[in-house]
């Protein structure tokens, strides 16, 4: 398998996305074939300095860089040499399988709709985030920001695509799907709420369980919760503030710890033809090594042609 890495993505670009490439390649006995997108000059001293084996990367040179407050549409236009651009330009003609970007969010969620179009019979694609459970699981929240207002049919889409992800990625078997909402009875919410719900409960494909409110979000409610990108990304930056006061106050525990994005590296563009993995702005080694990681699963799972196959279905 191809997977690209914008080299050039993130605050700590290009040194962390080099030093992710040792921790990779010291942890597999089967590597992906990487192509590394990024200035040639820059990268290869880091690339020598990290004894990084030239055999197992191949340098794609983009003299261009998408700055990380760029407005996504018009650095995409303009920036035809940019490593995103070019990183986009190689997937869509299918040189590489999956490609990963800790860069401008923006312009990664822009190149993943426009440059791979959106999953036949998928409305809007999504983004999702994972949910550590008190209990030890693990549980997936979606939308997180990429759509901000829905219709209940996007919500509903979100719930298979999201009960895929955590069947195929997350090895959660039968996954039980819940929307979030201000109560748990039927009839509860605003309006959004109050469409979706009988769409979700009608819908054969996935294992609906009903409504949860925010206090059941971190509990073993439901593997997979949805709701709009409004909420769910104040769900997320709450999350991460979390493990960020624990940090700061020198609260040690591993359910804590859980919270650090690095564990998980970055999240995945939900209902496009390619994998496509955007990572945090501040990414370092260990969350550019998982995303690399996350993108083998993808591939070796064949998750896209499944999301395809139950989307024509």
């Amino acid at each position: 398998m191809k997977i690209g890495l914008d080299m050039m993505g993130g605050d700590f670009a290009p040194l962390e996305a080099v030093k992710s490439l040792q921790l990779y390649l010291s942890g597999t006995t089967s590597p992906a074939n990487l192509f590394l997108f990024g200035d040639e000059a820059q990268l290869q001293p880091l690339l020598e300095e990290y004894n990084i084996p030239l055999e197992a990367v191949k340098i794609v040179h983009a003299p261009e860089v998408i700055g990380m407050h760029e407005h996504p549409t018009k650095a995409l236009k303009e920036k035809q040499q940019s490593s995103i651009a070019i990183g986009f330009g190689y997937l869509g003609k299918g040189v590489i399988d999956a490609f990963i970007s800790a860069g401008n969010t923006g312009a990664m969620l822009v190149g993943a709709v426009y440059s791979l179009k959106a999953m036949e019979g998928v409305l809007r694609p999504t983004i999702s985030t994972i949910i550590p459970k008190e209990n030890g699981g693990t549980g997936l929240l979606l939308d997180v920001g990429l759509n901000a207002d829905c219709k209940p049919e996007n919500l509903n889409q979100f719930a298979l695509l999201g009960s895929l992800y955590a069947k195929h990625i997350l090895g959660v078997d039968n996954p039980r799907v819940a929307l979030i909402n201000i109560g748990e009875e039927e009839g509860k919410g605003n309006l959004l709420a109050q469409a979706t719900y009988p769409l979700l409960k009608e819908n054969t494909a996935i294992n609906f369980v009903g409504n949860i409110e925010g206090r059941d979000v971190l509990l073993d409610k439901a593997d997979v919760m949805v709701c709009e990108g409004f909420t769910g990304n104040i769900i997320l930056k709450l999350a991460e503030s979390i493990y960020e006061i624990t940090d700061r106050k020198g609260i040690h525990h591993e359910y804590f710890d859980r919270f650090n994005f690095e564990n998980y590296g970055g999240t995945p563009v939900l209902g496009v033809n390619k994998p496509v993995i955007i990572g945090h702005g501040i990414s370092q080694s260990r969350a550019f090594s998982n995303m690399i990681t996350l993108a083998e699963k993808m591939i070796d799972s064949n998750l896209l042609q499944i999301m395809q196959e139950s989307f024509q279905s």
